[in-house]
């Protein structure tokens, strides 16, 4: 049998997919001796040792030596000339940060859970800490850090800092964000709503890049709507636009944590179908609804059919105020897919004006659980300067 030659087509290939294995291996740890990366990527030492100096050149990587079992080895770590930027999440029950470069690239992340109605104090000291270990991994300073984006599951006023309306998020009410953040980490802090940041990363890195009007719906314990008009993102005179899950669906309905009654949060979300489903799978989590549905589970199928169906109705109004060309669907509750998209599109497509042929597109977010981090990543990148000259990529 004849040997198959190589063309040098496929070389540049195969060395672009080496590079490619490389900068992957050290965006998923952090930062990693010549050694381990060789271990990590199964490439040979002498292949990643070409590779780190190529890239280190054109300014990709950055190498330090260090010291590992008490011998001298060389460091390597994404390179951060230009500056990094945080973006942090904080949800009810979750906690995700990031630490990226200015482009957006993350260099370091992680996640952890958090206690049911923790405290602003707690979890922004965590914040803190965790921010100090991400950094010594990558072999960065803290001042190297420009700016730190938050997304809070809460309407932020943008005039205070605060959550708009007491009791949305216990244990964080009447607290400066931003200013509490920014006395520990000693770096410029910007909060907004999660929704919106959700938004952004999906219109700029997302399911919506190259959409001028969409919306984002933010579905997990609590329902948001990220609006992106002509482009821009939409927050409205006060900075609470898109409180999508505090629109009123069923008067006299159950009591919302915002002290309503009615809302679609309190009929579609989260904790609405954790309730529904109480006597059937005890004390779970939402995430352990989508598993069982997707693995064929009748009554969890049915309560994320019906909270789709809900949450539908609703959209509809809200395409018949502004006539978004794409409705993009994240958060928890998207990773049950057509489960929950069918239901929602269905009763989207029966009561939009125009029925079916004006219907926006309806997708699920291409960034699933990290939205809303992204987001945060992309927020602080927009305000980041050097120099007193804002970056923007």
């Amino acid at each position: 049998m004849a040997t198959q030659r190589r063309t040098p087509g496929s070389q540049t290939s195969l060395r672009e997919a080496n590079r490619a294995r490389i900068v992957n291996a050290i965006k998923r740890h952090g930062g990693l001796t010549q050694i381990e990366l060789a271990g990590a990527t199964g490439l040979s030492p002498a292949t990643v040792s070409n590779i780190v100096k190529e890239l280190a050149s054109s300014g990709v990587l950055n190498t330090s030596q260090s010291i590992r079992s008490g011998r001298r080895a060389q460091h390597v770590t994404l390179a951060h000339a230009l500056g990094l930027v945080v973006g942090v999440h904080v949800s009810t029950r979750h906690m995700r940060i990031a630490l990226a470069d200015v482009a957006h690239t993350v260099v370091a992340e992680h996640h952890m859970p958090l206690a049911k109605d923790h405290r602003a104090d707690n979890e922004l000291d965590k914040i803190s800490l965790l921010l100090t270990d991400m950094l010594e991994s990558v072999d960065a300073r803290r001042d190297e850090v420009l700016a730190v984006g938050v997304a809070l599951p809460a309407p932020i006023d943008l005039a205070t800092g605060t959550i708009a309306r007491l009791g949305m998020m216990r244990g964080w009410d009447g607290v400066h964000v931003a200013e509490s953040l920014e006395r520990r980490v000693k770096r410029p802090v910007w909060v907004d709503n999660a929704a919106n940041l959700t938004a952004l990363a999906e219109t700029r890195l997302g399911a919506a890049r190259g959409k001028r009007h969409t919306v984002t719906l933010d579905i997990a314990d609590s329902i948001g709507a990220g609006l992106c008009l002509n482009g821009q993102l939409y927050r409205g005179a006060h900075g609470i636009a898109g409180e999508f899950g505090h629109t009123v669906i069923r008067e006299n309905g159950p009591l919302c944590r915002c002290g309503n009654r009615g809302c679609l949060e309190a009929i579609a979300g989260g904790p609405a179908i954790l309730d529904e489903l109480r006597d059937h799978l005890g004390s779970l989590k939402l995430g352990d609804v989508v598993t069982q549905a997707k693995a064929g589970d009748a009554r969890c199928i049915r309560a994320i059919g019906d909270a789709g169906r809900h949450i539908g109705e609703a959209t509809a109004n809200l395409c018949n105020l502004f006539d978004p060309e794409m409705v993009v669907v994240d958060g928890e509750l998207a990773r049950s897919g057509e489960l929950l998209l069918g239901p929602l599109r269905h009763a989207v497509e029966r009561s939009v004006i125009g029925g079916g042929r004006l219907s926006p597109e309806i997708v699920e977010g291409q960034l699933g659980t990290r939205a809303a981090t992204l987001g945060a990543v992309v927020y602080a990148a927009d305000r980041a300067t050097v120099g007193g000259d804002l970056i923007s990529f």
